[in-house]
């Protein structure tokens, strides 16, 4: 995991609930390495450092049980990661850091961040067919699609309970993925299928405004 803003914090916070190692974090100075993976408690303390103190990673490393690593990024440490999720910055992953992933036995890359991967990087994805890659597009569309349940909160003047809001957030995002494998078809890749329905549901909305 890369970032330690929103969509970092609760990406970790989702994984840790399915019972995943996360193993990093990161900003502009640094990463938070931990090497037995993250608890709970050190969740707890990044989102009270990050969304009410405002606190730097490295200010934290005395309260959590990870190793702060100044001047690392995530993509350049000789760790083995079953998945990757970019979610700093654009192009942070770049053709070596991602062969480096590939090589440790990388399973899979979901970009949380808006195009977190080179070009390059991507083509490197594209050649080992094995590894799961989900673009932003599709793995971050959970984000827009909850700014849209706020709306439609706010024009009915009602207000969901959390649990509502996360079931109904499941189920866009089962939609999400049965829309990028019937895009891809039987031989696609779920890449390929992102970008055909992304571009098909552009095309649809200009011919209704009359675009096309």
């Amino acid at each position: 995991m890369s970032g330690s803003g929103n969509v970092s914090q609760y990406a970790c916070e989702k994984l840790l609930q399915f019972g995943a190692n996360v193993v990093t974090i990161s900003d502009s100075d640094g990463v938070l390495f931990f090497k037995n993976g993250m608890t709970k408690e050190d969740w707890d303390v990044i989102v009270q450092a990050k969304q009410v103190d405002r606190l730097r990673l490295s200010q934290i490393e005395d309260k959590v049980s990870g190793k702060y690593l100044v001047g690392s990024s995530p993509w350049a440490l000789r760790e083995k990661f079953d998945y990757a999720f970019p979610c700093a910055t654009q192009n942070e992953i770049d053709e070596t850091s991602v062969k480096q992933l590939v090589g440790n036995g990388l399973k899979g890359l979901f970009e949380g961040a808006n195009l977190p991967t080179q070009l390059q990087a991507q083509e490197v994805l594209k050649e080992n067919p094995n590894i799961i890659y989900i673009p932003g597009k599709a793995a971050n569309a959970g984000g827009v699609g909850v700014s849209g349940f706020e709306m439609t909160q706010n024009a009915q003047k009602m207000r969901w309970k959390r649990e509502v809001v996360d079931q109904k957030l499941q189920e866009l995002m089962a939609e999400i993925y049965s829309q990028l494998t019937d895009a891809a078809g039987k031989d696609g890749s779920l890449e390929s299928g992102a970008n055909l329905a992304g571009f098909t549901k552009v095309v649809d909305a200009m011919e209704d405004l009359g675009w096309l």
